[in-house]
């Protein structure tokens, strides 16, 4: 999984036991930080009106965000759609490894499969390697079954056609533990019942887009009991939590629950080690 410190190390030291004998290790500063990075999707999903910006503005700090996402050798860096051009661009430019993600029917999720289809289309002609939908998770919970499974079906048979990786966004915090145990059981069997084992890898389930409203201040990302019902759930389908995730004990934790990728707004201070007050 990755190599992290222990809870009461320092982030220059730790002691190991090696066939019952004592043993002490330097570990590098910045080893566990750039292990951690590699599992982060730095995320700027703010249209300008959200962020109080104009246009050009947020368009700045789009770039910003690629730019830092770049240098800090982030995975991937996970943005709106109109912007995924733009980062193709720069990354292309600077000669990076870095990955571009992109949201699809953002952020409820409610259209119908044609406008989910033709956002898919356009994001991959743009050069988006992620395509994180937006599960229709109202009408699961509606009962409607077959909309969902049909959705999940035509959107992962897109993203595999091309070579990219789809997540299907489920939104925890609109779902009780009963719904997000059959929901991540749901978009499982579909994958499996349709693909072939190696696309598996290829395919996550996600916890959340961060912009849903919770009452009385209750989370609305990622949480240890959510995440632990989606591993149990979704495997072997790999999971991603999104939202939640203010700091490096946080991540080092979501990463030994088993998480394959972490969704924040604050990847740069979480992988400093930093706290930090983001939403998501």
């Amino acid at each position: 999984m990755g190599f992290f410190i222990p809870k009461k190390a320092t982030l220059t030291n730790s002691v190991f036991f090696l066939n019952f004998k004592r043993i002490f290790v330097e570990i590098p500063p910045n080893a566990i930080a750039m292990n951690v990075k590699q599992y982060l999707d730095s995320t700027y999903l703010k249209t300008a009106s959200q962020a109080g910006l104009s246009e050009e503005e947020n368009k700045s700090v789009v770039e910003k965000e690629i730019t830092e996402a770049i240098v800090e050798g982030f995975k991937l860096i996970m943005i709106r759609p109109d912007q995924v051009a733009l980062a193709k661009e720069m990354i292309l430019k600077a000669n990076s490894p870095l990955l571009i993600g992109t949201v699809i029917d953002f952020p409820e999720g409610k259209s119908n499969i044609e406008t989910k289809i033709k956002e898919a289309n356009e994001a991959i002609e743009n050069g988006a390697d992620d395509l994180d939908f937006v599960c229709n998770y109202e009408a699961f919970q509606n009962g409607d079954i077959a909309l969902v499974k049909e959705e999940i079906l035509i959107g992962t048979q897109i993203g595999l056609a091309s070579n990219k990786t789809v997540k299907w966004i489920i939104e925890v915090a609109a779902l009780s533990d009963k719904e997000i145990i059959q929901l991540s059981a749901l978009i499982k069997n579909v994958v499996v019942s349709n693909f072939k084992e190696e696309d598996y890898a290829s395919v996550f389930v996600k916890s959340s887009t961060g912009f849903f409203k919770t009452e009385n201040n209750l989370p609305n990302g990622a949480t240890v009991p959510a995440i632990i019902m989606m591993l149990e759930n979704a495997s072997p389908l790999s999971v991603k939590a999104a939202g939640g995730i203010r700091s490096f004990a946080d991540a080092v934790e979501m990463i030994e629950l088993g998480v394959k990728r972490i969704g924040t707004s604050a990847a740069k201070a979480i992988a400093n080690g930093e706290n930090t007050t983001n939403q998501y």
